[in-house]
Formats: C-alpha cells, structure tokens, sequence
C-alpha cells in the first residue's frame, strides 16, 4: 500500500474492460463481471474519481486499432490517471509494442497499474522487470494458444471432418460427416440454380432470372432466436455467387478456401480477412466426401466461365458478353504479341485491333482488321461445324419453351406445401389449447392467421404465374422452329436471333481465336471447346476498299460499256444481268454517271463506233447481204471474228472483217437471168 501516495489518490483511477471477440461478449459473461468489479477494489483502495474505459469491448489486443486503449494512453500522458486497473496484463495488450508504450507512460508521469496479483510503480526497477515480463508471457501465450487451436483444426481438416458451419441445402449427420438437406424444396431450389447456369453462362443472368419469376432461394441464418435454420429470401447476386463457386455442391470438402492479410496503417496492424485463395493454395481439398448437387467437372467448368466472364481482370479473361454487333469479342488474342484483341466501332462497323504494345512499350499497334469478313468467315465455319446438331437444338428448344415455366410453377408448389402444413400446425396448437385461456390462444390465433396469409399470398403467385404462362406452340410454329434446326443458317439471320445470341452460339463452340496479319491476309486459327483447331485464311481489303465497292468484273464491265453505250442503256445492262451497286441497289442514269466520274471514266459520244472502225450486228448483216441471225450464226462459228461483253451486251464487229469476209463470199454469178427477180427475206 506504500505505493499508493496521495498524489495517485488526487488522480482518477481508470478500470480498462476488455474482451477480445463479440462471441466472448454472448457466452462469457463472467469475465466482464470481474472486469467491471475493479471499479470496487479502486474505491477500496482510496480513490473516489474512478472512470471505466469499456470501448474496447469485442476487440483484440494483438496489435489492431483501439479507440479505449488510445484514450486512456492519451488521459495518462495529460497526467490524469492515478492508476489503471485491469484483472491482468492481456487485459491491457497482447503484443511487446503497446505493453511497453503503457509501461513508458505510466513511469514517465508517475501512475501506477494494480492488477488482481498487486501493485506495480512502473518507476521501480523491479516492478518495471515484472511487467515486462509478464507482458512477455501474455503475448507467448497468445501465440502458443494460437498455433494449438490451428494446428488442431488443421489436423481435423485434413480428415475432412472438420465443419464450422453447413452450406444451405445440408445437414450434419453425426459429428464429422455432412449429407444432403431431406428437404425436397431446398434441393429442387439448388438444382435449379445450377442448371440455369447451364443455360445462361452467367452469374448475373441467373441472379436477375431468379428475381424476375420471384423465386426463392434458401439461406442459412446464424440468429440467435432462429439458431442455425435454413430462411427463404429473394437471392442476392453474392447468395447465387457463393452457391455457384462453393465447392461443397460439388461433393467436395474443403479448408482453407480464404485467408487473412495484415498490413500496417498508420502505425496499427490491421487485419483483412475473407480474401480468397486460388484453387491449388487451398490447404485441403478432399473429393468426392459427400453426395453433391452437379459433378467435380462441372463445377471446374463453371469456375472457368465465371472467371472468363470477369470484365477487367486480365488479359487471359474473355469477359462477358457484352453489346455490340461483332461476334468475336473476347476471343481474339493477337497472333504476333499473345495479348487479347479489343473492339472499337466506328459508325456501325466495327474493327478488332491489338494495343498492347503501344500501351506497354509506345510503339505501334500491332494488327487491326475489320470485324465484318472476319465475323462472317467465322460465322460461317461455326455453322458448319455445327449444322449437324441442328435438330437436336430444335428439339431442346421446345422443351425449353415449357420448361422455363415449369422451373418457377415447381418451386412456388413446394413453397405452398411448406406454407399449408405450416398453417395445419399452427392450427393443430390453437385446437389444443383451452379457448378460455387468452393469453395463450391469441397467441396462438395470430401465428394461424398470419400461416394463412402465407398461404394465400404463394397461391396468388402460383395463379400469376399461370395467367402469363404463355401459349404453347401450335403446329405451324413447330414445323417453323424444326425448320429453323435443320437449316441453321436461316436461323443465324433470322430477325429475332440477336448479336447476343449470335456471340453466345459462338462462345459455347470456340474457346479462342488466334489472329495473325501477313501479306495483306488474315491468317486464324480457331481453337474449338473440344480441342480441335481450324485455320482460315481471309484476303485484307486494300486501301480505298470497303464493304460497299463494287467488284473489280463490275468495273472492268462498266469501264468498257462506256466505250458503247449511254449512260442510260448501261443502267439497263446492269439491271438485267443482275449486278447491283455496292450498296445492293439497282442502277439508274444519276448512279451510271456518279460512278463514271469517281473512277474516271470519260463519257460515251456519238460516232466513237466509227472512229475505231467497228460497227454492229445489224450493220456487219447489212454489209454481208445476210440476215442478223445468219451474221450472229457466222460469228459463233468464227468465220467473222465479233465481241460481247456479256449476256444482252451489242455485238461489236470490225468493218473491215465484214467487207473482207464479203469479199471473199461474193457470188460469182448472177442468181437468176432476170433483173427484176426478188429474193426472199426471212426473219
């Protein structure tokens, strides 16, 4: 009691209460029992101001941040504390760095630190040695409390018979095994959110899927009213992540899925917890430990599209599919440098260029070509490969079409059984109670009522859902869609199949794409999902060129029809042979001219026939003294040499051929001794 002075007694005494997780704060409440009693022993001790510092309460003393622990550092450095109580060191700190700092503080102002065991003046040399080592000894308990319990639950884990908690969807069966929930409700629910993944390939579909038909996913809740008992909400997108990521639907067991990062900020430890762990650090994982929902292969496979769908996280993820009109988006990696291609739209078209190189070493890109022969030569592959399953996709699709209500109809049923023996048992406890004893039967009364309201309020869903329960196909809408499935093409352009279906079509065949540019040609390799590979070669568009330019025979066409026709008789031509525009439109005067003056193509004039010496069928006939159908005959037996440009084009003939092969056919003698004699002309 020496120790005590009146200076200390002059002071307020400060009791420092502390626990160390939120668990100890519910379970152990005998600890603050004692804690808060030091605020007697002070007063027992002389001290008439005590204050007690309870604002660290569910907080470790390991190092992390402590609003209490910093406030009675600060009131001790004001100089007004007389002493600081506390049932023991750990109480106070669990590391050298803060025991020590209290240690410091207390010596340098004179307060001393009462503990359960006696009185310490940090100022002695004694009292100061004991301290420290009972600090000391604090911090090594910790630590060996912490390698036991790990290396315990490590040791049980590897068993796989360690389970802190159970996923929704089981139950434990006995202490070290775990076995699917009984109810079939939870099973069906779980199901089904594995298998729309299936389909849709998305977390975020799935989770907005579920939302839209309102179903119900099941949850664990850890309340302490409700214990550990399964809760049915409308999911979370994180509920469907989980479920879909968690190994334990797979059948497997495992520990040491996440792990915890410490890091130093401003001057205190601080501790992240929950970070996940890549599969192969997981420090166990057992296979095959329990009945699961899919398979060990399906869920790697769904693990490998969750992460191909991550946007922004690497270049070897190909990220969602997302809008635009290029199908090849996220499957394109550069054939030159590896990294992954990017899409950019300009207008409608879009091209895919690789910018790696010029973001990471300033030089130039390496490719960029168009998407739309790309895209189409691709397309057209895909469908090849994929035009034997056609009728087998048909089939799926109208089962789909039913399905999909199905899905939702069947969970909202096990609800509205779960909902009605809910209702019977309430029922069952107000029917066995004395009506007369209210206390008890309005209780009872309200739990039936509100049974009931859950009733009714699943049986409106179930009727909402059959009101938009679409109408099933009739025949004529079957023939079309079986139509579809066995030309795949037709359904590739058809109007209602978007670029998004088009990109998930072309996802589920291809894994990746390998593009190279040489020589003015797109050089492809398609890597297929089942490992087969594909190349492709596609002629680049040269400078000038683009998707709407007429072909070089359409050209060459018009450039010589110039030489022998007006504007007009060519727009004609071209329309009868069949030959559009660039644009796929027919030719009219505006559009021959227009033409013309951009490829500089000079204009037809009259007489330019008889400047280069040629003439026409009809005229060479006129020459010969035949018919135009025996000159036509003459010409395709090469007995007068004559051209045309194609089908429906005037024949052009030189004059000099016709007055020669006259020459040569003249009649050596009159036909008839009399002048007037007339031939006959037949047409």
């Amino acid at each position: 009691m020496t120790k005590i002075t009146a200076e200390h007694l002059g002071r307020s005494a400060f009791v420092y209460v502390r626990q160390s997780t939120a668990d100890q704060l519910v379970h152990n409440q005998e600890s603050p029992r004692r804690q808060y009693g030091l605020a007697d022993r002070a007063r027992q001790l002389g001290w008439t101001a005590v204050e007690v510092i309870d604002d660290d309460l569910g907080r470790s003393g390991g190092g992390i941040n402590r609003p209490g622990f910093e406030r009675l550092l600060a009131a001790i450095c004001e100089g007004r504390v007389g002493a600081v109580l506390a049932i023991e060191a750990s109480r106070l700190a669990r590391n050298g760095r803060d025991w020590h700092t209290l240690i410091e503080f207390c010596g340098l102002v004179g307060t001393v630190i009462v503990d359960e065991d006696g009185i310490y003046d940090p100022r002695h040399a004694n009292d100061r040695l004991l301290l420290g080592m009972k600090g000391t000894m604090s911090e090594l308990e910790l630590s060996l409390f912490r390698q036991r319990s790990h290396e315990a639950l490590k040791q049980k884990a590897r068993r796989g018979a360690l389970f802190l908690g159970v996923a929704a969807g089981y139950v434990k069966a006995g202490r070290d095994r775990i076995e699917k929930d009984p109810d079939q409700r939870v099973q069906d629910a779980l199901k089904l959110v594995f298998s729309k993944f299936a389909e849709f390939q998305s977390v975020r579909q799935v989770h907005l899927w579920l939302r839209d038909e309102g179903i119900a996913l099941p949850v664990k809740s850890h309340k302490a009213a409700e214990g550990r008992s399964i809760i049915w909400r409308l999911p979370l997108y994180n509920t469907v992540h989980n479920i879909l990521t968690n190994p334990v639907y797979a059948g497997a067991y495992a520990f040491g899925r996440t792990m915890s990062k410490v890091s130093v900020e401003k001057g205190r430890k601080r501790v992240k917890r929950g970070l996940r762990r890549p599969l192969a650090e997981w420090d166990v994982l057992l296979k095959d430990q329990h009945e699961g929902y899919i398979t060990w292969s399906e869920f790697e496979r769904n693990q490998r599209v969750i992460a191909d769908n991550a946007t922004g996280k690497g270049a070897l993820a190909k990220g969602a599919v997302r809008r635009g009109e290029l199908l090849l988006a996220g499957l394109l990696r550069c054939g030159h440098c590896g990294r992954k291609m990017y899409v950019g739209y300009g207008g409608k078209a879009g091209r895919y260029y690789c910018q790696g190189a010029r973001v990471n070493h300033g030089t130039e890109r390496c490719i960029s070509f168009g998407g739309l022969r790309a895209d189409h030569a691709v397309g057209a592959e895909v469908l090849r490969i994929l035009k034997p399953l056609g009728i087998d996709a048909a089939v799926k699709a109208l089962e789909a079409q039913t399905s999909e209500t199905s899905a939702a109809h069947r969970q909202l049923e096990l609800a509205l059984q779960q909902a009605r023996f809910a209702a019977a048992h309430a029922r069952r406890q107000y029917d066995a109670v004395d009506p007369a004893n209210r206390l008890v039967a309005g209780e009872l009364e309200r739990r039936w009522n509100e049974a009931l309201q859950v009733v009714r309020q699943v049986e409106g869903e179930i009727a909402a859902i059959e009101a938009r329960k679409p109408t099933p196909l009739g025949e004529r809408e079957r023939q079309h869609l079986m139509q579809l499935g066995a030309d795949l093409e037709l359904a590739w352009s058809h109007p209602a199949a978007t670029a998004a279906i088009r990109k998930r079509i072309v996802r589920a065949a291809l894994n990746e794409i390998v593009a190279r540019v040489e020589s003015g040609f797109i050089e492809m390799v398609l890597h297929w999902q089942g490992g087969d590979h594909t190349a492709l070669k596609l002629k680049m568009n040269g400078v000038g060129k683009h998707r709407w330019t007429v072909p070089e025979d359409t050209l060459s066409l018009i450039r010589a029809l110039a030489r022998l026709m007006p504007d007009q008789q060519i727009a004609r031509l071209l329309n009868r042979a069949g030959k559009p525009t660039g644009r796929g439109n027919g030719w009219t005067k505006a559009r021959v001219c227009s033409f013309r003056s951009h490829h500089g193509i000079a204009i037809y004039r009259e007489g330019e026939w008889a400047d280069r010496g040629e003439i026409s069928l009809e005229a060479a006939a006129q020459i010969i003294d035949v018919s135009v159908m025996t000159a036509l005959r003459l010409i395709q037996r090469g007995l007068i040499k004559g051209r045309q440009l194609c089908r429906g084009a005037p024949w052009v003939i030189k004059a000099e051929d016709a007055a020669a092969y006259r020459a040569r056919n003249a009649p050596q003698r009159p036909l008839s001794a009399d002048p007037a004699q007339q031939t006959f002309e037949f047409q």
